[in-house]
């Protein structure tokens, strides 16, 4: 799931949303001018902020002030608010890798004919749709094929493309978007407390996702593969071959995630290119190894430096073909030496 209970209901409005101003917009105005759909698809990737989104929008909906967004105030924002809104309905799955076509049938299609307990809509809120199976896409799909006026279904996903077509083309579809890194960091500095460096680092590594990022700024062994990768680095000059594999064993006992610990290299290499080339401190991410990035940056040539970097997207590269992982690491840090 995309957000555990306790941040599920958190007390957010619109301008909790970092950085989704075009969908925020569209529901708004939807909300405004009473233009709602019965089906929505929200799509982007995990802690990309759907779920908040949903969450406002399921509030707002149902809130007895009757704006576009909700007061958090009124009896049905409370209700909502504390997990126990009779008329939103979050559809549960006890297999952790399919929506069955009886989770559908039970939750949704066996409850919908029942008109709202207290509110003016029902609503029914799928996170990781995708994970619907053929089956209970198409009993969904008879639902939403006439479904009663009251009813509003969202589904939450991170591939719209395991959807059936007929299942999409009955939703009216937004899309979340990344965020600059700039507004990332100024939002993990000023409403979550991160270190100026640590906010930058964060930022950089969560792609345009602030839900990443500030799972990032909490997440201790994301530190502790941070130091292991600038501890790699910085000696890498000096690593013999044997030393070099047990660094890339390290990788794998420790449980790193592959992606970000490919990440950290490029972003170290990307700062020493940056800095030898234009003596540029501010753009600098890992800004606090500021005299190794100097002093190694030294040891190589422009050149160098780019075909490390190039080095490391084939890296990736060979890793997703599925490239014997240690061997891959080793070649890799043989690379990093040999420029």
């Amino acid at each position: 799931m995309e957000q555990t209970q306790t941040e599920q209901f958190q007390e957010t409005n619109w301008d909790s949303v970092v950085g989704q101003e075009q969908m925020v917009q569209n529901l708004e105005n939807a909300l405004k001018y009473k233009k709602i759909s019965h089906a929505y698809l929200f799509q982007g990737e995990r802690l990309s902020g759907k779920r908040m989104i949903a969450d406002i929008y399921a509030r707002a909906l149902q809130c007895e002030a009757d704006g576009d967004k909700p007061c958090n105030q009124c009896r049905s924002c409370k209700q909502a608010l504390n997990g126990n809104h009779p008329d939103i309905i979050y559809v549960e799955h006890d297999k952790p890798n399919v929506i069955s076509v009886d989770n559908i049938r039970t939750q949704i299609n066996g409850d919908i004919a029942i008109k709202p307990y207290s509110s003016p809509y029902k609503i029914y809120i799928v996170d990781e749709a995708e994970k619907m199976n053929v089956q209970a896409q198409n009993a969904l799909l008879k639902t939403l094929e006439e479904p009663p006026e009251y009813a509003v279904i969202i589904l939450l996903s991170t591939r719209a493309e395991a959807m059936l077509p007929t299942i999409l083309s009955r939703c009216v579809s937004l899309n979340t978007k990344p965020v600059p890194n700039d507004r990332i960091k100024h939002f993990l500095m000023a409403k979550a407390q991160i270190p100026d460096y640590r906010a930058s680092i964060c930022a950089s590594f969560a792609r345009g996702n602030v839900g990443r990022a500030i799972q990032l700024a909490s997440n201790e062994e994301f530190d502790t593969m941070k130091a292991e990768v600038l501890s790699n680095m910085k000696s890498i000059f000096e690593m013999e071959i044997h030393q070099m594999a047990t660094a890339a064993k390290k990788i794998t006992e420790e449980k790193f995630e592959v992606e970000d610990y490919l990440d950290l290299c490029f972003i170290w290499y990307r700062d020493i290119l940056l800095y030898k080339a234009c003596k540029d401190r501010k753009h600098l991410v890992f800004l606090e190894e500021i005299r190794d990035i100097e002093r190694i940056g030294e040891k190589y040539s422009y050149e160098a430096i780019e075909k490390i970097i190039g080095a490391i997207e084939q890296a990736r590269n060979r890793i997703k073909s599925n490239v014997n992982f240690d061997l891959t690491m080793e070649l890799l840090f043989m690379e990093m030496k040999k420029c």
